[in-house]
């Protein structure tokens, strides 16, 4: 029998955490695997680790103290479970997307099309399943699934399934990541380690977008507001996280150019539409 470790990190979404984990849930017994969940509770203060435990005392819950978010959350869990156990698979799952049915073994068969050596990034619709939100990446932007599996550069975190035997070659997240980006990373370091990464055919769960601009980008945000709000986790712009995500990913000169754009940005963000 294979296994899989789902990955989650939460902060004070109790039902949407709650609803997230039922739809997985659902989802099993998975016929030939064993499941088991890891989530870390980074802090929350609304009760959602107790309804947790108390609806799905099977989950393993790891305790942080509210410092992690979301990429440091995940590499906690991923850690946890790594020491555990040598699964077969590893699934990130954000707690506020909501899988389709079978989405598992969708998955699952979409790896198995790949010989289990590609990371399979699920496509994520609007909650009127009418747009990408979250999907994989090329230098094109979001991809949109049509029915077959599709090569991408990199993926956003939502649903993601890894394979051990590329776990196993270039590790966890980069724990430089606080809050974003890091999903990002993960799947240019798997490009660059020789892995392939695909798109699923279909939509595969529901999570809608933010559309509303970060703090360090509204002008009617004071400019203090909006320095503190650049340099915090939550601002998904960090300058010195971003700055050697660029340098890693795209070179030391769009790193530079960035940081000094992403600067004049937070001072005088009227300057963009």
């Amino acid at each position: 029998m294979k296994s899989i470790a789902v990955l989650l990190t939460v902060f004070n979404r109790k039902e949407k955490t709650l609803q997230c984990l039922g739809n997985l849930y659902k989802q099993l017994p998975i016929q030939g695997y064993s499941v088991d969940v890891y989530l870390t509770n980074d802090g929350c203060t609304d009760g959602t680790p107790e309804a947790i435990a108390q609806k799905f005392p099977e989950v393993n819950i790891i305790h942080s103290k509210g410092n992690l978010f979301w990429n440091r959350g995940m590499y906690t869990a991923w850690e946890e479970a790594a020491k555990r156990k040598k699964y077969d698979y590893y699934l990130w799952l954000n707690d506020d997307t909501f899988l389709f049915d079978n989405t598992l073994n969708k998955l699952l068969l979409h790896s198995k099309q790949t010989n289990q050596q590609a990371i399979i990034a699920a496509s994520i619709c609007s909650s009127q399943r009418n747009e990408t939100t979250y999907s994989g990446h090329t230098s094109k932007g979001k991809i949109t699934p049509n029915g077959t599996l599709q090569e991408c550069e990199t993926f956003n975190g939502n649903c993601v399934l890894i394979p051990a035997m590329i776990f196993n070659k270039i590790g966890n997240l980069d724990w430089t990541f606080r809050h974003a980006i890091g999903d990002l990373d993960y799947g240019y370091r798997a490009r660059k380690a020789g892995f392939k990464i695909y798109v699923s055919a279909e939509y595969l769960g529901i999570c809608d977008l933010n559309p509303r601009l970060p703090a360090w980008a509204r002008k009617e945000v004071p400019l203090v507001q909006r320095i503190k709000n650049l340099y915090s986790p939550l601002g998904y712009a960090e300058p010195i996280p971003f700055f050697h995500f660029e340098k890693r990913n795209f070179g030391l000169s769009t790193a530079l150019k960035h940081f000094i754009s992403i600067h004049i940005r937070v001072l005088f963000p009227q300057l963009w539409k």
